[in-house]
């Protein structure tokens, strides 16, 4: 299984990836391990959501980068679920 991620920073920030092994993935971010979330300091994940390939939780990824809102992530974040089509 496949999954979509949002981690948010002590600051606010969100990164939103995608990922096979989630556990792995985040033990990355938060060890420093990862560039584009280096700079962000200290993160957590928010929200984790499961699909059954890669290649659809990618496109999901995609879409939620193009919204470019934290607004819209936020709601995201608040409801608990990802309700975007694959």
């Amino acid at each position: 299984m496949a999954f979509v991620y949002i981690l948010e920073s002590e600051l606010g920030a969100y990164y939103i990836g995608s990922t096979l092994d989630i556990v792995e993935r985040v033990r990355h971010h938060s060890g420093g391990f990862t560039p584009s979330t280096k700079s962000l300091g200290k993160i957590h994940l928010v929200l984790k959501q499961e699909y059954p390939t890669l290649k659809q939780a990618r496109r999901v990824e995609l879409k939620l980068k193009k919204l470019k809102r934290k607004d819209y992530i936020r709601k995201i974040i608040q409801e608990g679920y990802i309700k975007m089509s694959v």
